[in-house]
């Protein structure tokens, strides 16, 4: 049985609902927006900052220092420590602040929501890959388009270009702090179109795969 299942998403997949029913046939804790608040009291930065800013921001400062080696491989010192002279830049802050809190939920079997969750896992000497499931969910453009105008009310066109540029971001950032490649199958155990047989066929999915 897999402890812990990390769930990466395209927005408007319903990768978020589909996390929380996941969690809750198993009867595992769920975190999604919840490790805004405890990234918040980790790095000393507000909870509405981090939410507005944590993947609008890239900076892979220490990434680049380390030529090569990934800023989620390494161990991580206190927030907002300073290296050699310089301080790291606020994306690098907000990411180690999460890392860190990812890495501590890990003490009882749980879902995680994006946020590198599934590179920062399956690269920490904490946890037995044996025990993690990381999931991909996807959806057809149409199905996307659709979902975010019957949930947020917008026209099919803003629909489109909002899914565009928040997958753009995703992909960046993700890019950005880990070593792979936002949404390549190689990274994941399962990757699933959400389209296909709709968000509870999906959830179900995922749950009998973790049972392997």
């Amino acid at each position: 049985m897999k402890k812990y299942i990390t769930i990466s998403r395209e927005y408007g997949s319903g990768g978020r609902l589909i996390g929380k029913m996941v969690a809750e046939q198993l009867g595992y804790a769920f975190y999604d927006k919840e490790i805004i608040d405890m990234a918040a009291e980790e790095s000393g930065l507000s909870a509405e900052f981090i939410k507005k800013t944590e993947q609008n921001l890239s900076s892979g400062w220490l990434y680049n220092l380390l030529l090569g080696t990934s800023y989620a491989g390494t161990s991580a010192g206190g927030v907002g420590q300073p290296v050699g002279q310089a301080v790291l830049p606020l994306a690098d802050q907000i990411f180690n602040a999460e890392r860190k809190i990812i890495l501590g939920l890990t003490k009882e079997p749980c879902v995680i929501v994006g946020r590198c969750a599934d590179y920062i896992l399956s690269t920490s000497d904490q946890i037995d890959n044996k025990d993690l499931l990381n999931v991909f969910i996807y959806a057809d453009i149409e199905a996307k388009i659709k979902r975010i105008e019957e949930i947020y009310k917008e026209t099919e066109s803003c629909a489109k270009k909002t899914i565009i540029q928040i997958d753009k971001r995703r992909a960046n950032h993700y890019n950005t702090f880990t070593e792979n490649t936002w949404g390549d199958r190689k990274n994941y155990d399962m990757m699933i179109n959400s389209s296909t047989a709709g968000i509870e066929a999906t959830a179900k999915w995922i749950v009998e795969m973790a049972k392997y």
